[in-house]
Parts: C-alpha cells; structure tokens; sequence
C-alpha cells in the first residue's frame, strides 16, 4: 500500500510541474506531497519489504532453524511499523503538511516556520519506525549470532542475502539512535525553548545536517545491501552455479561497504561551510566506496559468464536482476561525479542528484524487490507466473524509469 501511495504521490509531482501553479492552489501542497513520497518510499515501503519481509521469511530458512530468536519482539517491530504509517498519515493530512522537505532541515522545521501538528506527527512517526527497525535488527543479529547450525561457521554463511542482511541490520542498530537524537533535539526546540538549531541562542542548524546524515548515508546502504543479496541470489540460482562468484569477496564487500558508509556523511554537505581539508577527506573517503562496489559488480558479472539465458529459458527474474546490475552501474557512474566536491557543489540539488539517487534507489532497490517477489513467488503461492506477463511487467518498467529519470542528468 505504501509503495502504491508514494507512486501516486510521484505522478502528482510530475502533473504539477507540467503546469505550475494550475494544479495545486496551495502553495505548501508540493513540497508536503514530495516530503510524503520520500517518507512513503523509503520508510514504508523498501524497508519493511526488503529487511523485514525478506528478512523474517528467508533468515530461518537459510540458517536452517524454525524461527527467529525473539518471536515476541518480532510482533512488536510489526505494530510499531504500522503505528508509525498511522502518525505520518495523519501528519499528512493535518492543516499545514509535511512542507519541510524529507530532510527536515532547521529552520524550514522549526517552530517558526512550520508551526503546528503535522511536523511533531511526523517526528513521533519516525522515532517509531527507528524503534522498529532497531527491534527488528536485534532480533535478526541475535537470531544469526546464537541460532545457526553448530558446525556453521561464520565466515560459511553461504547465502548472500544472510551476509547482506547481516550488514543492514549491524548499520540499522548504530545509525538509528543518532537520527533519534536529532530529532529529540528538534523537538526541545519546538516545544521548549531550547536552541540546539537556534544560531541566536547560540546553537546551529549545521548540527542537523551532521546528525541526520550520520544517519542518512548508511540510511542508503540500509536500503541497497538487501538488495545485493537478492541479486547474488537470483543470478546464482539462474546461472546453475552453486555459489556467486568471490563468495568470500562478496561478503567483505558487503561488510566493507557497510562500514565506510559511516565514514562519508560529509559529501552531502559540501555547500555547508566545510572547510578544504574536510572536503579533501570526504572526496577522498566517498570514492573509496567504489571499490567493494566494484567488486559487487564485476562478482555478478563474472556469475553471469557461461549461464545460460535466452528468453525461452531463463528464469523471468534473471531479467530483472541484469537490469538491476545495469541501472544500478549507471548510478554508482554518477556517485563517483557527486562525490568530488568541486563537482558536487556545481550539481547541488539540482536534478542530477534526484536522477542519481533514483538510479540507486528506485531502480537498484526496488527492481531487486520485483526480482525477488517474481523468483520466489511460487514459493510463496505454489502458483508458476506466466513467463509473459512477467518480461512484460519488467519491459515497462525498466523503459518507464529510464525514460523518466535518464533526462534528468542532463
């Protein structure tokens, strides 16, 4: 359902920039439907998917147990996930909107500018989703620590998705508390009279973007490494090889690619203030992420090498795992650009970031999603999709998101 709503609120956002002004006659209603899609697609919709959904159904069968650790705690991640949509719902729909932005930037969200219920909704909305998420990731970490098989030992945790989950799980438990304590602080700003954000009482607005993107950074790993163990999945089981290629290297690439992304917050804010040396390390420390992503990508495409794939033989979601290695290479491409600072200052909030982290985002995570539903749906259903309806649902999409996003780098 949320997916199906921040979707629509995405088509919303195209119709009023074909006509500005025309469509929506208030003036905060655009950015409050673009502050809702971003919460929609990235809070609701991959993360409940990929690392709760995947993550329950997949982490038992893998490790070979009956279920996770902590079954009770696993119930209150879930009620706490749909309390949460609830409040952002509702804040969405309260006199005012959302109309701060997704990021939440002081002093856009201060109480001076944005007065009222829906950012307090909000704020409440996201500490519990960071609450279910931290539930959700304990129980996952303690269920592959205390739970596997005796004689499995860690480094022979063969399937992918354990080893990426395993990584979202670690960056979700350490990077959750902080954005909780940023938005704590915002509330103490609010509602009494405190001035963490407040220049004139001596606080500043920078601290924001520090402890949100501290935060946010790992935020796109949190979204993306569940993904990659999906691909290795797929493409593995499509090319009849046992395992993925490098399986060791794959499974330090992941680790690695979790680990430095609490390293390199500060390219986000480049147009802050930061002073030359810090730029020098952040550049320096964003493009040393493209190494274990390489290796990702050469693994996969070393995986592929000798499978057999043809329309007539391939399993439908082989497709969209080649898609996803493709998209996903075109978006990483363009991160190396973003991370130089000179660069990144030129293409601040421009459309050229909104197409690269679409890249990523809507065309990495979210074709691994339909990639997995379609690869495991008999699993699910005991029912085998027809072959055409599924190269039909990936040809639209991979044209539609190409067709929408490519332009935007120009």
């Amino acid at each position: 359902w949320s997916g199906v709503f921040g979707l629509s609120l995405s088509h919303c956002m195209r119709i009023e920039l074909s006509h500005p002004g025309e469509w929506l006659q208030v003036g905060y209603m655009y950015h409050s439907i673009m502050t809702m899609h971003a919460f929609m697609m990235i809070f609701f919709f991959v993360m409940p998917t990929s690392i709760g959904g995947l993550g329950n159904w997949f982490i038992p069968l893998m490790i070979k147990i009956k279920d996770l650790s902590m079954p009770r705690l696993n119930n209150l991640s879930v009620w706490l996930a749909l309390g949460s949509l609830f409040l952002m719902c509702m804040a969405f729909l309260s006199s005012g909107g959302l109309g701060c932005g997704w990021t939440m930037y002081p002093p856009l969200s201060n109480s001076e500018f944005m007065d009222g219920l829906p950012i307090d909704l909000a704020v409440f909305s996201l500490h519990m989703a960071g609450m279910s998420s931290i539930a959700g990731s304990i129980n996952f970490l303690v269920t592959i620590f205390n739970m596997r098989m005796g004689a499995l030992f860690f480094m022979s945790l063969n399937p992918m998705l354990i080893w990426t989950l395993f990584g979202t799980s670690i960056l979700l438990v350490t990077s959750v508390p902080v954005l909780a304590a940023g938005l704590t602080l915002l509330l103490l700003d609010r509602h009494f009279s405190t001035s963490f954000y407040y220049p004139e009482g001596g606080g500043d607005p920078i601290l924001w973007q520090h402890l949100f993107w501290f935060f946010g950074h790992p935020e796109v790993y949190i979204l993306i490494l569940p993904a990659f163990g999906v691909i290795s999945h797929i493409l593995c089981r499509s090319s009849a090889k046992l395992h993925v290629f490098g399986k060791i290297g794959m499974s330090w690439a992941s680790m690695g690619i979790a680990w430095m992304g609490f390293l390199v917050w500060g390219h986000h804010m480049f147009v802050a203030g930061l002073d030359i040396d810090t730029r020098a390390y952040f550049t320096a420390a964003t493009l040393m992420i493209a190494v274990p992503t390489g290796v990702k990508v050469f693994n996969w495409l070393a995986t592929i090498f000798g499978g057999v794939y043809s329309l007539k033989h391939s399993h439908p979601s082989t497709f969209w795992a080649i898609g996803f290695v493709l998209l996903f290479t075109i978006g990483g491409l363009t991160g190396v650009i973003l991370a130089n600072a000179a660069l990144s200052t030129l293409l601040h909030d421009s459309y050229y970031v909104v197409a690269h982290f679409h890249y990523v985002l809507s065309m990495g995570a979210v074709f691994a999603i339909f990639g997995g539903f379609w690869f495991w749906f008999p699993f699910w259903t005991g029912m085998v999709p027809r072959k055409d309806l599924v190269l039909t649902h990936f040809m639209l999409t991979f044209i539609g998101v190409n067709f929408t996003f490519f332009p935007m780098h120009w």
